[in-house]
């Protein structure tokens, strides 16, 4: 069964993964998302999604979603009943670079702290930021290097600087912590 769709180029560049489909939801083509954005219901709020389906990316409209239990449930645009929602399990949900909200000074998406160099006060490299966690009560920074390190990300006491340019985090952190 195909699903229509119009095609996005191949190249992945400015677009920002912001969940999945989890599951199906109902009969008339309903699906369960799992959103990757905090507060997770913010995934709604984008529109249009790019759905990765067959290994391209493709633009489809939310037409309505909500909150539903636990969870988030969504109608989009074509997946019309059960066998068509069934064949998109799975499938990745992106929404361009430019559909997000400019932030203020000092605040970061966490995409771009990817990657970065982390270094201490002292100058020593403690590793790159492999991915972040949410914890409830501060983020946290989990390095990747001689040996993997966590460090919360609050502004100020313990995360001097970060610089994009340089792709760089200055941290009050000690190398034996």
């Amino acid at each position: 069964m195909s699903v229509p769709g119009r095609a996005i180029d191949g190249n992945e560049d400015g677009l920002v993964v912001v969940g999945h489909i989890s599951g199906v939801y109902g009969v008339k083509g309903w699906v369960k998302i799992y959103s990757d954005t905090s507060p997770r219901e913010n995934i709604l709020n984008y529109t249009p999604w790019l759905l990765k389906i067959r290994g391209q990316w493709q633009e489809r409209k939310l037409v309505q979603g909500r909150i539903q239990g636990k969870g988030l449930v969504a109608k989009i645009e074509g997946l019309d009943d059960r066998s068509a929602a069934e064949l998109m399990l799975e499938t990745s949900i992106a929404i361009r670079q430019d559909q997000l909200p400019d932030l203020a000074q000092g605040e970061y998406y966490w995409r771009d702290l990817i990657g970065l160099t982390v270094v201490n006060l002292q100058g020593l490299e403690l590793g790159e930021v492999d991915h972040l966690l949410e914890t409830g009560a501060d983020d946290v920074l989990v390095l990747k290097g001689n040996k993997e390190r966590l460090i919360p990300f609050v502004m100020g006491p313990i995360v001097h600087s970060v610089d994009l340019e340089q792709r760089k985090i200055t941290v009050d952190w000690e190398a034996d912590y």
